[in-house]
């Protein structure tokens, strides 16, 4: 295990995590609000939001799905040390990170069932950019209308008609975050 894996944790976790968790919670109630968030470094090409996600989301009990361009040795060094979550397949994982197209194809991934929708994933996806412009979002936790610059529309239109089953997604930019729960009606300006 490379030293920079040992690096870049929560330095006051009870205090960081609690401000991420609220920040997380935050985003997927409020979808196309963005977050500022802190307190973690990981190995590139891991943003922030992403690592801080990680550390806050998943545990040695939480299946995660490394795509490729995200799948390298120190990353999975930072996880092992940091997160402990085991690294599986995207049919299994509870969260997939990486950016859009590498996490294609979407439907690989678990929607959840009639009886446990919430046995789906949560895909973290890292953005060149984070703007709250673009693609017009409606629906829960959202009073008339928000934007949110997605990398497609057609995918998340796609989702929002599977409800209560479907996908929901972080979105991830150097130390911001956004989020999109399966509920966001999305459509293109």
């Amino acid at each position: 295990m490379r030293d920079d894996a040992l690096s870049g944790g929560f330095t006051d976790a009870p205090v960081e995590a609690a401000r991420a968790f609220r920040a997380a919670l935050e985003a997927m109630a409020r979808p196309g609000s963005l977050h500022e968030v802190a307190g973690a470094e990981a190995p590139a090409p891991l943003s922030t939001a992403a690592a801080v996600l990680l550390l806050t989301l998943c545990d040695g009990e939480t299946p995660l799905y490394l795509a490729p361009g995200h799948d390298t040795q120190p990353v999975r060094d930072w996880i092992a040390f940091h997160v402990g979550a085991p690294l599986v397949g995207p049919g299994q994982a509870m969260f997939a990170l990486g950016q859009w197209d590498a996490l294609a194809p979407h439907d690989a991934y678990a929607i959840g069932t009639a009886e446990y929708p919430d046995r789906s994933v949560t895909l973290i996806v890292e953005m060149p950019e984070l703007r709250a412009e673009g693609v017009r979002l409606t629906g829960p936790g959202i009073e008339t209308e928000a934007q949110l610059a997605l990398p497609e529309t057609a995918a998340f239109q796609r989702n929002a008609t599977r409800f209560p089953l479907g996908w929901d997604c972080y979105f991830t930019c150097e130390g911001r975050l956004a989020a999109l729960p399966r509920t966001t009606k999305t459509e293109a300006l």
